[in-house]
């Protein structure tokens, strides 16, 4: 096994309140829901995937619900940061205007490891930014139900950033285990972010959408996961590589889930020596499996193992919509 991941497939975090995460990913970011369904470990909570408009892989930022959890407080052996990709430093500036306008605090345009980024926080807290992808990497399709300019939406995940208090076992997982490379370093807040990077899929050219940063920092606590939080980071594979990363997980003795069919794609989870979970998820056969193109995330979808519990699943789902006097 000697090729890499091709780039971020997904990242997956942990919300509160899922009516307010809804409309903050959909009515201010401009993001489609594609899949509203549950969590299949645990199918009392929804499990949202908001995404471009056909709900591409690389382009999903998944949402696990759970009502009235605390804050997660914020620390090591985590993903600090979630990035999107737009193209240009106008859409940039078009998306400070935007979360200004939508009440949503932000940092302003400003570069950072060569990159122009704008730094803001989700309903719940999440660390997030938009960078300026320059062009590279997967063209989004575009959200027709949004009123983001087309030229300005969201063309996908960008950069996850772990943080950790030693470099070395994480550093080990990525360049043994996932055949990730080092290709340089950065100062952030006086420590030293490392960039780690993955080859891209046939035509989609490197960028900001195949790497993950590490920063090493040995003065904080570890974190404790909340709302706000993410749960994993999973990359991406072709379909028919699954069993062949498998077996080099295991000759390289990276304990792991197994194959886990997600009906949406496969997976493979695995939990690097500093904590952080780390999926492999295959781009099919996609979220258009079950619903089309124009129905996509229109009604809750449930993989066939679940589908004779809809009746309960759905009594104990919450509505996703705004109560009249709800924040926005």
């Amino acid at each position: 096994m000697n090729s890499t991941p091709h780039g971020v497939h997904h990242v997956s975090a942990l919300s509160a309140d899922i009516a307010r995460n809804h409309d903050f990913y959909t009515r201010v970011l401009g993001l489609r829901l594609v899949k509203k369904t549950v969590n299949q470990d645990s199918p009392g909570m929804y499990h949202l995937f908001y995404a471009d408009g056909a709900g591409s892989a690389g382009t999903d930022m998944t949402f696990f619900d759970f009502p009235q959890a605390a804050r997660e407080h914020r620390g090591n052996n985590s993903v600090t940061l979630t990035t999107f990709r737009v193209t240009g430093e106008a859409a940039l500036n078009y998306w400070a205007g935007r979360l200004t306008g939508h009440g949503v605090l932000h940092s302003g345009v400003t570069r950072v490891d060569g990159r122009a980024h704008l730094y803001y926080e989700d309903v719940d807290s999440t660390r997030l930014a938009l960078v300026d992808d320059v062009g590279e990497g997967p063209r989004a399709l575009p959200n027709p139900l949004t009123d983001v300019p087309v030229e300005y939406q969201i063309q996908g995940l960008g950069y996850s950033g772990f943080t950790v208090p030693d470099l070395g076992p994480t550093r080990a997982f990525l360049e043994t285990g996932l055949h990730l490379r080092e290709i340089r370093t950065y100062p952030t807040e006086g420590f030293t972010t490392h960039v780690f990077q993955m080859n891209a899929a046939p035509g989609e050219g490197q960028g900001p959408h195949t790497e993950l940063h590490v920063t090493e920092r040995g003065d904080l606590p570890r974190s404790r996961p909340g709302a706000g939080s993410v749960h994993h980071v999973a990359l991406r594979l072709r379909d028919s590589d699954v069993l062949a990363w498998l077996l080099h997980l295991e000759q390289a003795g990276y304990g792991n889930s197994g194959r886990v069919d997600r009906y949406y794609f496969q997976s493979i989870y695995i939990r690097d020596p500093n904590g952080l979970v780390v999926e492999l998820a295959t781009d099919g056969p996609g979220f258009a499996t079950d619903e089309t193109a124009g129905q996509l995330g229109q009604r809750l979808a449930l993989p066939p193992f679940l589908e004779p519990r809809r009746a309960t699943i759905e009594a104990h789902l919450r509505p996703l919509t705004l109560s009249q006097g709800d924040p926005a």
